[in-house]
């Protein structure tokens, strides 16, 4: 749900399973052929896993990491993990590239680039849920359009302040 200021978007965790499901059967109308799925974590390991069981095709992981401070709520330098994992043999062949967001459009227009001079690697395509219109990279595939670049509140942020003590106050433990 947008907010009338339109500043922050608040996603329930039907609304983002449902935009991953739309998203996978996007790409799969696509009529793209791909190899494998190489998703961005932290914030593209849930559309990933499920792209990868829908479209059955292997998933490979990389850690990239740009918001860490305050809160994470505050872009930063771009890490890029060195290595990425996958579950057999290398990152080959016809790529597609799956996070949550493109926000800046810094992180996937890197890796992006990373993907392109990877020997073995054919082709590669984006995708994912939302872009903001500040971002400087426009996926290939994605669900939704946010022209007022609104703060996204994903599900699954409620575990992000929550410590085990935490865990144990809600299970009465």
């Amino acid at each position: 749900m947008l907010t009338d200021d339109g500043k922050h978007l608040y996603v329930s965790w039907d609304e983002y399973h449902m935009l991953i499901e739309r998203l996978a059967l996007k790409v799969a109308h696509s009529g793209w052929a791909f190899d494998q799925i190489l998703c961005l974590a932290r914030g593209g390991l849930r559309p990933g896993d499920v792209l990868s069981r829908v479209l059955d095709k292997p998933l490979a992981i990389m850690s990239t990491s740009s918001y860490r401070a305050q809160a994470g709520t505050l872009q930063g330098r771009l890490d890029m993990a060195k290595y990425i994992t996958l579950p057999n043999g290398d990152l080959q062949g016809r790529i597609l590239l799956v996070d949550d967001l493109s926000d800046s459009g810094v992180t996937l227009d890197a890796v992006m680039q990373r993907l392109r001079a990877t020997p073995g690697v054919e082709a590669v395509k984006s995708a994912v849920l939302w872009v903001k219109a500040c971002s400087t990279y426009t996926p290939d595939y994605y669900m939704e359009h946010l022209p007022t670049n609104p703060w996204i509140h994903q599900p699954f942020e409620e575990y992000d302040g929550l410590t085990p003590e935490g865990l144990a106050k809600k299970f009465a433990l």
